[in-house]
């Protein structure tokens, strides 16, 4: 098979690509960069797209069986467009379209896109969720992640070419970036934690278990023009995470006991609501469809990766 991805120098790309390259049925892998990957094996074609708002209508090779699209416009701290949407609009909505359209054009068999858990909501209450509910996104990334699953489907839908939609929730390994990153770093002090009586569920991803749910969806035939939740078998609390961690760290958890709500209110106060919600409200994430229809099983369990995390993260700090 002949692969097309794009995002391949990110966090989850390097990896797919380092996965695809080493598979079988992997015969020819282009990815579509912004500049020359020198990291990458000399093997893989590297289509260098023009910046700015065509870059995703670079011409793509003929013989592409399998497009994965992964690159989009993600989270940004502090923003200063005076309209994030329409930014986010831009590339992940009008640049996905652009690439869907070649994709379309030149006849591949099937289209992977990448979206986001945000798509569903920010925190469940009770219910997990699951790819029957509502969509329900909470941010303007989410929003335009949405859309560009509508754009999708709507471009897919009288075509050959199959589309498949994968909602991760957080991805995570020793090299993660953003929050993750920033929770790495909190766990590897010896500060205290206010997570004392914290009994919240989150669910997480292993980069691991997405990179390998991914290729299950490459040519499983039940996985043809569907949309999957993906996640860890578990879902654990922010304790029980940190637990996790310092334990690959070789360090012992100290938490302290704060009252919730008076983390919520000075969360509030210094304009951090959305960190006060990942970390202390729930986001469980129902996997039952990618388990039943495409029999997929993640390859790790939480507590093993997120305690190999610690442990990697420890290592590259180290060296």
């Amino acid at each position: 098979m002949n692969f097309l991805i794009t995002g391949a120098s990110g966090f989850v790309g390097s990896q797919l690509v380092k996965a695809l390259f080493n598979r079988d049925s992997a015969d020819h892998i282009a990815v579509l960069a912004r500049k020359k990957d020198l990291s990458l094996n000399s093997e893989i074609l590297q289509i260098i797209g023009k910046d700015g708002d065509n870059f995703f209508n670079e011409a793509i090779p003929s013989n592409i069986d399998v497009v994965i699209h992964l690159a989009g416009r993600a989270h940004i701290l502090n923003d200063q467009n005076k309209d994030p949407l329409a930014e986010f609009r831009k590339v992940n909505v009008d640049g996905t379209l652009q690439l869907a359209r070649q994709a379309l054009k030149k006849k591949v068999k099937r289209f992977i896109f990448v979206s986001s858990i945000g798509v569903n909501g920010a925190i469940t209450y009770g219910e997990p969720f699951s790819e029957s509910l509502e969509p329900k996104p909470h941010a303007d990334y989410a929003i335009s992640k949405l859309e560009a699953e509508y754009v999708l489907k709507e471009l897919f839908k009288h075509s050959d070419t199959e589309l498949v939609i994968i909602r991760p929730p957080l991805i995570y390994a020793a090299h993660a970036p953003g929050n993750f990153s920033r929770l790495l770093k909190l766990v590897s002090t010896n500060l205290p934690l206010p997570f004392a009586c914290t009994r919240n569920k989150r669910s997480f991803v292993a980069l691991e278990n997405l990179i390998d749910f991914i290729q299950v969806c490459i040519n499983h035939p039940n996985a043809a023009n569907q949309t999957f939740l993906v996640a860890d078998d578990e879902s654990l609390s922010i304790r029980e995470i940190v637990e996790y961690l310092k334990d690959g760290m070789a360090k012992k958890p100290y938490f302290i006991h704060i009252p919730q709500p008076l983390i919520k209110l000075g969360a509030v106060c210094v304009g951090k609501s959305k960190l006060y919600d990942q970390l202390f409200e729930s986001l469980e994430v129902d996997t039952a469809k990618a388990k039943k229809l495409l029999n997929w099983q993640a390859p790790l369990t939480a507590k093993k990766a997120l305690i190999q995390t610690g442990k990697d993260y420890l290592e590259s700090k180290s060296k």
